[in-house]
């Protein structure tokens, strides 16, 4: 379909109406491909007309031309319950000139889940009218996913939060830059924040927003507090939550768990950048065997399309903690570390180690294991952490050793040296411009911080080491990933070794000029103790050439947790009682951590 110029009459109005839709599921999606281009083509726009609503809910605009092309639109429908229908509106403005068309329109995953003759399991629901079988982490998120309401009825409002009528039980902190906004309909700029919602899909709901505009400046952050909660029966509670993260400077979103309130907590979770115009669901499993909060933070942006949007907030598996109103704080020493005022009373032997805030004691194998086996997570504390960004201009628990030692020896000025820095594209030299990153991986702008070999100092063959704290114990998918930016001409090498009381071997070698990009790299560890991970950048023959790395994860690191369940007919009980999935057996990979799944027996 495209418009056929008429004359150049004031504001004349082009109307595709669709035809009339009864309702949608909820993952429900309308694509289509639209043509904007000419001179003076002007804005269309895509409006959701919704019975019983006066005013249309706008879920799309172009506002001028767009080049000689054609270009694909996904929109977010989502759950629609009520009657509805589209209309794609052209307005000129007297002087129209251009071709303005759409094509290809396609519904996808509109329909509601069918029904199911049975519907057995522990993480399953079976719906009560549409006898759909859906996953029991969609029960009481705020979402009929159903279609009859049943997954939503007898859930309880204090563990759930759709922003219609204020912030429901959760805070505003008062320790931030600013405050997250309640609003209907889309936010203030354009080409960024929501359209709509996420409860009503339309422009009537409410939802929670960051603005980026002035006066908000870069990392200017606003902070969100749930009410305490306490862990019911088996100690995992479900935190479920949508966000909506679209605008070409959106900067971050993370998620931290506290339980000691004057602390900024651990982070279970983070997101960086655009990620489209639409609504993003996260689940996040939470253990915990104290009280604790839930902290929900935005970070602006360096510009003001930047906006964050939240909505839809929920618990699963929690209870509300009406014990003291707030937190145990924490004391404060000289040194700058958060200690305990006083360690607890306990027994544990040299060989144990205590629990900061409980005075609980575990295994020595248990600390740095990736696995928080304290409350506090004192026992995870001093090691290696499992994301590291270098945002905060931290070094997440890795160090130096040569460094450390030179330290004491006056005679070496460790700024000749080389070795490791952090650095970001912002404070470049001109002439480091050639081989140095301008941009970190996690942000992708000069502001973003990355770890970095100065090759203007050292000579050729030097190597700079940076290694983790010993780590105890690792389960069997256990692997390192990270980023890494090898650009320039007298590019040296990068190697990743593993270090186990007096033998190191290599893992991985990257060596030369990989161009100026940054370029994701994968290392399996799989099961180990007692190891240090080591990165080694080697100097080449010139300064042309610094080896950089970003965004360090070690995924799947924990060792394996043995539940004591029975396995299920899918699954083999390896040994040590641990099931593993069938498929994994005789792979040559030892997923048991016993090696009985690669038993020449099976």
């Amino acid at each position: 379909m495209f418009i056929l110029k008429k004359n150049n009459s004031i504001s004349q109005i082009a109307q595709l109406r669709s035809p009339k839709f009864r309702q949608t599921g909820s993952n429900c999606t309308l694509s289509f491909w639209y043509y904007n281009y000419g001179q003076s083509v002007g804005a269309a726009e895509l409006q959701l007309l919704v019975d019983g609503l006066k005013k249309p809910t706008v879920l799309w605009r172009t506002y001028y031309s767009e080049g000689n092309q054609w270009l694909r639109a996904v929109i977010q429908l989502g759950r629609l319950p009520h009657p509805f229908q589209f209309s794609l509106d052209k307005i000129s403005l007297g002087i129209y000139e251009g071709v303005s068309a759409i094509d290809d329109i396609r519904f996808e995953n509109c329909a509601l889940p069918p029904p199911a003759l049975s519907c057995e399991g522990p993480n399953r629901f079976w719906c009560r009218d549409t006898k759909a079988c859906i996953d029991s982490l969609l029960v009481c998120d705020l979402v009929d996913d159903c279609g009859d309401g049943s997954d939503e009825d007898s859930c309880d409002p204090d563990l759930q939060c759709n922003f219609e009528n204020g912030l429901c039980n959760w805070e505003q902190d008062v320790r931030d830059d600013f405050d997250w906004i309640r609003i209907r309909g889309p936010t203030p700029t354009v080409n960024t924040g929501p359209l709509k919602d996420h409860t009503t899909g339309t422009a009537r709901g409410h939802y929670l927003y960051l603005e980026s505009s002035e006066p908000r400046r870069f990392q200017d952050k606003a902070v969100l507090l749930s009410p305490l909660f306490h862990p019911s029966g088996n100690g995992t509670c479900v935190f479920r939550f949508h966000y909506h993260m679209f605008g070409k400077e959106v900067y971050k979103l993370s998620v931290f768990q506290r339980t000691v309130s004057n602390t900024k907590g651990w982070l279970l979770w983070y997101k960086f950048g655009n990620q489209g115009n639409r609504w993003i669901r996260q689940t996040l499993f939470i253990s915990s065997s104290k009280p604790f909060q839930i902290l929900v933070k935005g970070i602006v942006g360096d510009g003001f399309t930047g906006d964050i949007g939240l909505d839809d907030v929920s618990f699963l598996g929690c209870a509300l903690y009406y014990g003291k109103r707030n937190l145990p704080t924490i004391s404060t020493t000289t040194s700058g570390t958060s200690v305990p005022a006083t360690l607890p009373m306990n027994n544990c032997t040299e060989k144990e180690f205590v629990c900061r805030a409980s005075g609980h004691c575990i295994q020595m194998m248990q600390k740095c294991d990736f696995r928080p086996d304290c409350s506090d997570k004192s026992d995870e504390s001093a090691c290696v952490m499992e994301v590291c960004d270098f945002e905060d201009k931290d070094l997440c628990g890795w160090h130096q050793p040569a460094l450390e030692q030179m330290s004491g020896n006056y005679s070496i000025p460790i700024r000749k040296t080389f070795k490791w820095q952090l650095g970001r594209g912002a404070n470049l030299y001109p002439e480091q411009e050639q081989h140095c990153p301008l941009t970190d991986h996690t942000t992708c702008t000069e502001e973003g911080w990355y770890l970095f070999a100065d090759s203007s100092n050292g000579e050729f063959g030097h190597t700079a080491d940076i290694a983790t704290p010993v780590i105890s114990l690792t389960g069997p998918r256990c692997k390192i990933i990270f980023w890494n930016h090898m650009n320039g001409s007298t590019i040296g090498s990068l190697e990743v070794l593993y270090k186990s009381s007096n033998k190191t071997s290599k893992l991985w070698t990257q060596s030369g000029s990989q161009g100026p990009q940054w370029n994701r790299a994968e290392v399996f560890l799989g099961i180990h103790s007692n190891f240090q991970v080591i990165f080694r950048a080697k100097h080449g023959v010139s300064y042309m050439g610094d080896v950089a790395v970003d965004d360090i994860t070690f995924e799947d690191c924990s060792p394996l947790l043995i539940s004591g369940k029975p396995c299920t007919s899918e699954e083999f009980m390896c040994a040590n009682k641990y099931c593993i999935p069938k498929n994994n057996l005789c792979d040559f990979v030892n997923d048991c951590e016993d090696n009985s799944d690669e038993s020449p027996s099976i």
